[in-house]
């Protein structure tokens, strides 16, 4: 088919879907990205926003600005139901029907509640900016509500924090907790102690940060426990209620609960009868395209991808970039016509979490730092994968804030969550 013919449609507008995306810039044909929400949102500083660091408009920008003028995609607002691929439509939750010449997936995943989906009501996840609002207007008015009580143990559940998942969302979000907390207590509220806060982080394997190399995981544990955080390892969760978390020996009362207990595919993917792994992703081609769908391509954290030495590459921002960056030059160059397909191979450029102010753990090609140069490596890093001169400076403005002051700035409550 002539390209001036075809229509590529693109499904999500994150890391993956605008690497692709901005590959094709120059594409002949049609290109549409569709995606639920008009930004594209850096994930990895939601949590910042979950806890009173950053805005909203720090880590996210218009979908439409970051292809610009030039581009020749149509931005499409919508979600996508059910893929036909025998009629190559998409069916959106509108009612619409576009039809396509080659699909690109890139719907990223949600969490994996791991067959307890009615836990979400009690413990939502953070995949997107309501997300991170919602757990926001939490922990500032449980910090509100605990000041309004007189007696201790009226107080206690208000201050108590449990984060389930000790992967890097986890440990983030439960040091970054443990900051907001302590140190807005000191400043901000004449009516309670600091001792009275407890902050839980709860891992069911043995360990967390598992997929860094040792003593990293350990190192960040330590330096958990450092900032009072307890970290409760092989403790899976039986059970999670209103203000309940059940472990097999303990039940923890308490107003804030956050899930960050892995990911899982999301349903969008059902609608295709291909090989699936536990997770319900899709296990794809070299090429990055579903067997026997050869005109429809799958990436990032929906996508299953064995690396040289058989394991599945993890979900992280970078694999979702560089594969994007892949198939786009396939899609802008034509499919090879000489019987032979191109292989992704993924460029590990190591990983990174940061436990608190001036703390964290990264492993960069086999070298492995901690403490302050990690933390300074971290912040470097995520500056400069923020999309926009604007969202970089403001970010950086708002750590260097942070970081003399012991200030956040964005502490609002804007609509009361129900904590009680």
């Amino acid at each position: 088919m002539d390209k001036r013919n075809e229509h590529i449609v693109i499904i999500g507008g994150g890391f993956a879907g605008l690497s692709v995306a901005k590959k094709l810039k120059k594409y002949p044909g049609r290109v549409s990205i569709i995606d639920k929400s008009n930004h594209h949102l850096f994930q990895p500083l939601l949590y910042q926003v979950a806890t009173a660091a950053l805005s909203p408009g720090d880590i996210a920008a218009p979908i439409r600005a970051i292809l610009g003028k030039h581009s020749r995609a149509r931005v499409l607002l919508g979600e996508v139901e059910k893929i036909d691929s025998g009629n190559h439509s998409l069916s959106l939750t509108d009612g619409r029907i576009i039809n396509y010449d080659k699909l690109v997936l890139a719907p990223g995943a949600k969490y994996n509640y791991f067959g307890n989906d009615d836990w979400e009501n009690n413990a939502p996840g953070l995949k997107t900016i309501g997300d991170a609002l919602k757990i926001r207007e939490r922990i500032l008015l449980s910090l509100e509500e605990a000041e309004q009580r007189e007696e201790p143990w009226l107080r206690k559940a208000f201050l108590t924090y449990v984060i389930i998942g000790g992967g890097p969302t986890g440990v983030e979000m439960a040091g970054a907790i443990a900051e907001i907390a302590r140190r807005s207590m000191r400043y901000n509220f004449q009516n309670l102690k600091e001792e009275e806060i407890r902050i839980f982080l709860i891992e069911a394997t043995g360990g967390i940060l598992n997929g860094f190399p040792e003593p990293l995981g350990d190192k960040g544990r330590k330096m958990l426990e450092n900032l009072g955080v307890k970290v409760l390892t092989n403790s899976p969760v039986t059970g999670i209620e209103k203000n309940k978390v059940f472990l097999k020996d303990e039940v923890i009362e308490t107003a804030n609960i956050i899930w960050a207990a892995g990911i899982k595919a999301p349903p969008l993917l059902d609608s295709i009868p291909a090989e699936k792994d536990r997770l319900g992703r899709i296990i794809v081609n070299q090429d990055l395209s579903i067997p026997n769908y050869l005109d429809i391509f799958l990436l990032g954290d929906a996508a299953h991808y064995k690396d040289e030495a058989g394991n599945p590459l993890p979900a992280l921002a970078s694999v979702a970039s560089q594969q994007g960056e892949f198939l786009g030059e396939i899609l802008a160059g034509g499919l090879p016509t000489n019987g032979t397909k191109p292989v992704f191979k993924y460029v590990d450029k190591g990983q990174m979490a940061t436990v608190g102010r001036a703390k964290a753990v990264a492993d960069i090609k086999g070298f492995k730092f901690s403490g302050f140069f990690a933390w300074f490596l971290w912040s470097a890093v995520h500056i400069l994968l923020l999309i926009g001169f604007r969202n970089r400076l403001r970010v950086f403005i708002e750590w260097m804030w942070n970081y003399f002051t012991f200030k956040r700035g964005v502490q609002l409550i804007t609509d009361r969550a129900d904590c009680k």
